[in-house]
């Protein structure tokens, strides 16, 4: 597939990743939906980025809600073939905390939003792509997991989190294997430690410490670099069911 082609629903795409991906698709040609529960910031990414940008308020623990956007999405866009799941919440904090043990409640909003927000859109964008005109590779779609290094090096906190991200990465490939006789692929992308507007926030010093964990390049990721290989990701067909690394080789420790 085309990039110039894409017609592209990107969930968090307000802030961050989502907005980066956003802002590198549209300037190769393709057209996006963004999906996010921040009604103005989203307007306003909408704006700025053109006309071929469209913000829909979409919360991705709705079921209902989702596949609402989604077809809205679609008809906006003249089509769908590329699903890119970036919302989701941090959800940090202790299992066994200074104010007492996590909810279980506080675990389940995360799951909620991480992990089943993203089955939601999933099921609904692929319902969607099935009937696209394949391509000459037979090709209808594709969909992106935004998991993360914590689905591998889990740190002290990150109990809701990493699980949500592991399971993400664990969902790859069994929904590539399964819409495979649609055409449409499903890839995870896991990315390390990012300049994103959480980050943004963190003291210089802060950031200069998380930079310098990064064995090479030695600085935090840029929001570019996922968007780029997520565009990669959308022209190449044999890129299917794998969870990709993009980390700089950091490994995280415990804490």
């Amino acid at each position: 597939m085309r990039i110039q082609d894409a017609r592209a629903v990107i969930t968090g795409g307000a802030s961050g990743l989502g907005l980066a991906t956003a802002r590198h698709l549209i300037a190769q040609g393709a057209r996006v939906a963004l999906l996010d529960v921040q009604q103005a910031p989203g307007e306003a990414a909408a704006a700025t980025l053109g006309p071929n940008a469209h913000f829909l308020r979409c919360d991705v623990a709705s079921e209902a809600g989702v596949d609402a956007a989604m077809a809205e999405a679609q008809q906006r866009l003249g089509g769908l073939n590329l699903l890119v799941n970036c919302a989701g919440v941090i959800g940090a904090g202790r299992v066994l905390g200074k104010q007492g043990s996590m909810s279980g409640e506080f675990f389940s909003r995360v799951v909620q939003i991480n992990l089943i927000g993203t089955f939601f859109c999933d099921k609904a964008a692929a319902a969607l792509m099935q009937h696209n005109a394949p391509s000459e590779d037979g090709e209808r779609g594709l969909l992106v997991h935004t998991s993360s290094v914590a689905a591998f090096e889990g740190q002290v906190g990150q109990a809701a989190y990493a699980a949500t991200k592991a399971a993400l990465a664990g969902m790859t490939l069994p929904l590539a294997r399964e819409l495979a006789r649609f055409g449409i692929r499903c890839i995870a992308i896991a990315p390390g430690i990012f300049l994103t507007p959480m980050v943004e926030s963190m003291s210089v010093e802060l950031q200069a410490s998380l930079a310098a964990q990064i064995p090479f390049p030695h600085r935090l990721g840029k929001p570019e670099e996922f968007a780029q290989l997520v565009a990669v990701a959308f022209t190449i067909p044999m890129l299917n069911g794998e969870t990709i690394r993009l980390d700089g080789a950091v490994r995280m420790q415990p804490q």
